[in-house]
């Protein structure tokens, strides 16, 4: 699972540290009761603490060498055997996980997605899937509810997204777009404390926002 939050302007990911390896993506083993999705959403409750998050799954790895090259296990033991693992990534907000390592490792935390360290088996390549898949549905669904505070300015929003895209945005394009999905309430605040003139402060209009999350909006950047 790809666990992704966003902290002074970088898109971060959430790795666990094995006891006996490097580090590694979140991930759990699906319970004989419970769906795959309902595994995701107890794994994610496990790592972070939270509930009611999105998730999305966008991929399923089943490559018999995955596995294949440096162990951390023993050959014989049962998790070195073969694996097939279905991806999710979730959008989280930074300030209120409480990273978790499992019985398998002995830390947890972020990183920034330009500087992770070296991860085990296909981890990267998994990691790599599930921002692809977050960048290409920037032009399906909004996204900011989890990621920025209750109140953020429109530069704010605009950061958010150039970061999860990787490259820079117009500014006037932009601030009519996301206008014009109709998501966003402007208060009567302003933002202070800058060297310019204060910026408005934005919140989500959380009904409209799920409701673009579950309809689509159906235009590119």
């Amino acid at each position: 699972m790809c666990d992704f939050g966003f902290h002074e302007n970088q898109l971060k990911v959430l790795l666990l540290k094995w006891k006996e390896g490097p580090w590694c993506l979140p991930g759990g083993f699906v319970k004989h009761e419970e769906s795959v999705d309902d595994s995701a959403v107890r794994t994610l409750n496990e790592r972070t603490g939270l509930e009611n998050i999105y998730l999305q799954q966008f991929h399923t790895f089943g490559d018999p060498a995955r596995e294949k090259g440096k162990k951390i296990v023993s050959a014989k033991s049962w998790i070195s055997k073969r694996f097939i693992s279905i991806g999710y990534y979730a959008l989280v907000e930074f300030s209120k996980v409480n990273p978790q390592p499992d019985i398998l490792s002995t830390e947890c935390r972020w990183w920034d997605v330009e500087k992770v360290p070296a991860l085990i088996y296909d981890h990267k390549q998994i990691m790599n899937k599930a921002l692809e898949t977050l960048r290409l549905d920037l032009n399906d669904h909004p996204v900011g509810y989890n990621l920025l505070p209750q109140k953020f300015t429109m530069p704010e929003l605009q950061c958010l997204y150039e970061t999860i895209l990787g490259e820079s945005l117009d500014r006037r394009n932009f601030q009519k777009r996301m206008l014009g999905l109709e998501i966003l309430d402007r208060l009567k605040e302003r933002k202070l404390g800058g060297a310019h003139k204060a910026p408005f402060l934005y919140r989500f209009d959380k009904r409209k926002y799920q409701k673009a999350l579950q309809q689509g909006l159906k235009s590119g950047w």
